[in-house]
C-alpha cells in the first residue's frame, strides 16, 4: 500500500509574524527532517510551483494551466514522500491574497475562498491542516498601512481608513470562506496576540513538535515606529503623522474601537466552537485560558489572568 503524506499549511495573515515563524522552522529544518517533516517556505511555493492554479493573464497555448499546476505540485509531492518524510509543511503567507488585493478591496481577503479552493484542488485533496494566525483588525490594517508608508506609498486618506472601518467583513467571514474552499481541512486559529512571538508554540500546536525557542533573533519585518516612518517620509509629509514614538495607529478612537469590538465578535464566535468551521487554539502554557486575547501586541498575559477574563479592549 502506498504511503500517504499528511500536508500541512501555514497560510498568514500578513503582518501577524509569519515571515519570524517561517525563519524558525528554517533554522530547524534539519531536525523536523531527521523526525519526518518537510518544509517548503515562499523560496519554493513562489518559484513557478504553482503557476497556473489561480487564473490571470498568460500567454494563449491552447494548454491547461490549472492541471499543469497540479501536475508540478504532484511531482514535488512524491519526491518528498520518496525521500522518506512522513509530513510536508507548507508557509504560504501570500496564499489568502496578496496585500494589494485586499487593500484594493478595502476589505479582508474577500477572494480567499476561490483561491485556497483552486490550491486545494492543486493539491488533490492532500490538505490536512490549515493554520491562520489572527490579528485584531485595527492593528492588522494599521501595521499593513505602516509597512507600505515606509516603501513609498503615500499616506492613506481618511475616505480609505473610512472605508477600512466600516467593511462588514471579518475574520468570521474569512474563517467560514476557508472552511468551505477546504472542507476537508481542519482549520485550527490561532490569535497573534498570544502567539505571534511564540513560534516554537505554533510549531507545537500544529504538528505535536516543540523546538527550542531561537535566541538573540530579530522580529522580521516589524512595522516601523513613528520615529522611523517621520524620517522617511520626510519634513513635507512627516507633519501629518502624530507626535510620540510609539506604534502609529492611523486610525481615529471611534473607528479603533469599532475595529476592536468586531475582532471581540470573532473570537466569542471563535471560542463558541466557530460552527464547527474552525478550532480556536487554546494556549498550552496557561492553566486557564481567558475568553479573548488582550489587544496588546505580543504579550502573554498577566499573573492573575486565571481570575480576570480578558476582553479586547484598547491597548
Amino acid at each position: 500500500m502506498e504511503k500517504t503524506m499528511d500536508v500541512m499549511l501555514h497560510v498568514g495573515a500578513h503582518r501577524c509574524a509569519t515571515g519570524y515563524f517561517q525563519a524558525f522552522v528554517r533554522h530547524h529544518a534539519a531536525t523536523l527532517a531527521a523526525d519526518g517533516m518537510a518544509f517548503w517556505g515562499p523560496e519554493v511555493t513562489r518559484d513557478g510551483l504553482l503557476h497556473g492554479a489561480l487564473p490571470g493573464p498568460a500567454p494563449v497555448t491552447g494548454r491547461n494551466l490549472a492541471r499543469r499546476a497540479r501536475g508540478r505540485v504532484q511531482m514535488r509531492l512524491e519526491q518528498v514522500r520518496r525521500s522518506g518524510a512522513d509530513d510536508l509543511l507548507i508557509c504560504g503567507p501570500r496564499m489568502m491574497g496578496r496585500r494589494h488585493e485586499i487593500l484594493r478591496a478595502r476589505s479582508l481577503y474577500p477572494s480567499v475562498g476561490d483561491r485556497m479552493a483552486r490550491y486545494g484542488a492543486a493539491f488533490d485533496g492532500q490538505v490536512r491542516d490549515v493554520m491562520v494566525i489572527l490579528r485584531s483588525p485595527d492593528r492588522f490594517w494599521g501595521s499593513l498601512l505602516a509597512s507600505m508608508v515606509a516603501n513609498g506609498h503615500p499616506l492613506p486618506d481618511a475616505d480609505l481608513l473610512a472605508e477600512l472601518a466600516d467593511t462588514p467583513r471579518s475574520w468570521r467571514d474569512v474563517l467560514s470562506d476557508l472552511a468551505c474552499a477546504l472542507p476537508e481541512a481542519r482549520i485550527w486559529v490561532m490569535p497573534y496576540e498570544t502567539y505571534g512571538d511564540r513560534p516554537e508554540v505554533q510549531l507545537q500546536q500544529l504538528t505535536g513538535k516543540r523546538l527550542a525557542r531561537l535566541r538573540k533573533v530579530d522580529r522580521i519585518n516589524c512595522a516601523d515606529p513613528l520615529p522611523v516612518l517621520r524620517h522617511k517620509l520626510g519634513p513635507e509629509q512627516a507633519h501629518q503623522l502624530p507626535r510620540g514614538e510609539g506604534r502609529w495607529s492611523p486610525f481615529s478612537e471611534a473607528q479603533s474601537a469599532a475595529l476592536r469590538e468586531r475582532y471581540a465578535d470573532d473570537l466569542m464566535w471563535l471560542h463558541a466552537g466557530a460552527d464547527g468551521l474552525a478550532r480556536l487554539v487554546a494556549d498550552p502554557d496557561k492553566k486557564a485560558a481567558g475568553l479573548n486575547p488582550s489587544s496588546s501586541d505580543l504579550t502573554r498575559g498577566t499573573s492573575d489572568d486565571d481570575q480576570n477574563r480578558r476582553l479586547a479592549g484598547p491597548g
